[in-house]
């Protein structure tokens, strides 16, 4: 099931790439998203590790020259490194559930890096319109 659903993410996602022009987060990330809509606070954590990167990334800006391949890199392992932060000080430092982790290590990554390209509630308002899609086109599919 989780194959399947990551692969109607990555269709879903380049179909609404092209219809709208607006990328959902990232090919891959709508359908990592979709598996994991039944735990809202792992959603809710990686969205809150995407959004700490872009900052961190808006700060490295001016003091940079970031664009390009450059740019994606630097995402995805400040995300990366947040992500890991994450698991390793907060969860212990607050005493939080077992199931407030990180989706994946580049997941926040890549999805930051399509919230520095493009504005932050379009991107957001796709990802979650293809991550509910996929979640009902993957259900759909395992009935039949």
């Amino acid at each position: 099931m989780p194959v399947e659903t990551l692969l109607i993410g990555l269709v879903l996602a380049l179909l609404w790439a092209e219809i709208t022009d607006v990328s959902p987060g990232g090919l891959i990330v709508p359908g990592y998203f979709a598996l994991y809509l039944g735990q809202p606070l792992r959603v809710a954590v990686t969205l809150s590790v995407a959004l700490a990167t872009l900052a961190v990334y808006r700060i490295l800006v001016p003091r940079l020259i970031l664009f390009g391949r450059r740019r994606f890199v630097l995402l995805v392992l400040v995300g990366a490194v947040l992500s890991q932060a994450w698991v390793l000080i907060l969860p212990r430092a607050f005493a939080a559930p077992a199931g407030l982790h990180v989706i994946g290590l580049i997941i926040p990554g890549i999805l930051a890096s399509s919230l520095a390209r493009q504005k932050v509630l379009p991107t957001l308002a796709s990802l979650l319109a293809v991550s509910t899609l996929t979640f009902a086109a993957a259900g759909l599919a395992a009935l039949l």
